[in-house]
């Protein structure tokens, strides 16, 4: 557990970057540092690892201060993963993910195999290990980046806006594959975003921060959707909180109808697109799973040419399709 108590940052200037920060970051969770620029979230992520140093209160980490060890062995304890991913441009792949445990004395086999399982785990091709940065793309830039701050085992890895630099089909398969990592390692993240879609995809709790850096609502994101403390917290989520909060409802309760005729499959049973009256097929949309949310329902209602959506199993074959009805009925419900 990573705890804030009653931390300012004030520069000699005046300036006053985080106000009397109070909050517990819990051990094995994702939790989120969102608000607009000036509200502090990466001068507090900072001042987790020492890069930049509290003016007043306390951070410990498991009930011991931060201040009470050297701060150099303190972050390399501390995974740290930033925007562009931050690597070494004359190092390769593999020498950039070994930095660390280089530097913590581990012996050259131990590193290299460490370095090519961890590329491998954030879902790199190990054709790249020999390659440099400037020879991949930003989303691979990016997983190299994590790979590198997870190499020694830290307990803890902080996230500084790290999917901000790539397109939006990068980001989301960057966001995917954190998540999935982290269901295999359950580290203790912390990680700082602009965006409050990202903020509710990524986090099992989410701390907004207004500007002047106080602590506006700290909560999971299913009850800061449905209960956000004031107007401030209420308009940085955005009006169409009530689509984002369809997130957190399953559909596996939804009502399917059997598959209509004009649904054209191939002969593995996955959906090939929707017949129309010129005898073309027009693109599916997206589609979704019993397991995923209303929101993914509805965003496969929304895609569809005809208005229903696809419903598919695991191995992408289609079991039914939901009609714009039955959805509507299921999210007033």
């Amino acid at each position: 557990m990573i705890e804030f108590k009653d931390v300012t940052k004030r520069y000699p200037d005046g300036t006053v970057a985080v106000d009397n920060l109070s909050l517990r970051i819990p051990s094995h969770q994702i939790t989120v540092f969102v608000g607009p620029s000036g509200c502090g979230k990466t001068t507090s992520l900072r001042m987790i690892n020492r890069t930049i140093e509290r003016s007043s209160g306390t951070i410990s980490i498991d009930d011991e201060d931060i201040n009470s060890q050297d701060a150099v062995q303190l972050r390399r304890g501390i995974g740290y993963v930033i925007q562009h991913a931050g690597l070494f441009p004359h190092k390769t792949v593999l020498d950039n993910v070994a930095t660390v445990p280089k530097l913590l004395g581990w012996d050259k086999a131990k590193t290299r195999s460490t370095a090519l399982e961890l590329l491998e785990r954030v879902g790199l091709d190990l054709k790249l290990a020999d390659r440099y940065p400037a020879q991949l793309s930003g989303g691979q830039q990016q997983r190299v980046g994590v790979a590198r701050a997870l190499a020694a085992d830290p307990k803890i890895l902080l996230m500084d806006e790290p999917f901000s630099a790539v397109d939006p089909i990068v980001r989301n398969q960057l966001q995917e594959e954190l998540l999935r990592l982290q269901r295999d390692i359950g580290k203790t993240m912390v990680f700082v975003t602009h965006d409050i879609d990202e903020a509710i995809k990524l986090g099992d709790n989410v701390a907004v921060l207004r500007v002047g850096g106080k602590l506006a609502q700290f909560a999971p994101p299913a009850e800061l959707l449905a209960n956000p403390v004031d107007e401030f917290v209420e308009s940085f989520i955005g009006k169409d909180r009530g689509y984002r909060a369809l997130t957190f409802v399953t559909a596996d309760t939804l009502r399917l109808t059997d598959v209509p005729g004009e649904l054209a499959r191939a002969e593995d049973g996955t959906p090939k697109g929707w017949a129309n009256g010129s005898g073309e097929l027009e693109p599916v949309g997206a589609t979704f799973q019993r397991g995923d949310s209303l929101r993914a329902a509805l965003d496969a209602v929304l895609t569809s040419p005809v208005g229903k959506g696809v419903c598919v199993d695991e191995a992408g074959k289609v079991v039914g399709v939901v009609e714009y009805a039955a959805l509507a009925e299921a999210i007033r419900a």
